[in-house]
């Protein structure tokens, strides 16, 4: 009888093992989602702005209809999900980086171009899904 009480105790010590394993892994993946996620909210939000300085004329602060004098507000430059800046530029497009603060492997490139929209959407580290 002791040996049958002793297997249950270890099956239940195995198992709440693998429990608290499978619970922790699943943690792990909800918080590089919701990184991500975030990062890729403001990125829209930093395109937004980036995209009303293209349109705006020369004498009221804007671009003109170019990209290659824009830089990133220091509002939108740095907050708890990523540092952003500025991988290339040229009058018709630019593209953005997004370097996670909770792990700077996790990256986020996109191109926003002249028509405002976002494309080009590049994921490394954790954030990669393929």
């Amino acid at each position: 009888m002791a040996w049958q009480q002793l297997l249950i105790i270890i099956l239940v010590v195995i198992v709440l093992g693998i429990a608290i394993i499978v619970g922790f892994s699943l943690f792990s993946a909800s918080a590089v989602a919701s990184n991500r996620d975030s990062i890729v909210g403001d990125l829209s939000d930093i395109a937004a702005n980036a995209y009303r300085f293209y349109g705006r004329l020369r004498v009221m602060g804007g671009g003109q209809g170019d990209y290659s004098t824009y830089s990133i507000p220091r509002l939108f430059a740095a907050n708890e999900n990523a540092t952003y800046s500025i991988k290339e530029r040229s009058a018709n497009s630019i593209t953005f980086l997004a370097i996670s603060t909770s792990d700077p492997s996790n990256t986020v490139t996109v191109t926003l171009d002249g028509k405002g929209r976002l494309t080009d959407w590049t994921f490394f580290g954790d954030f990669d899904d393929s």
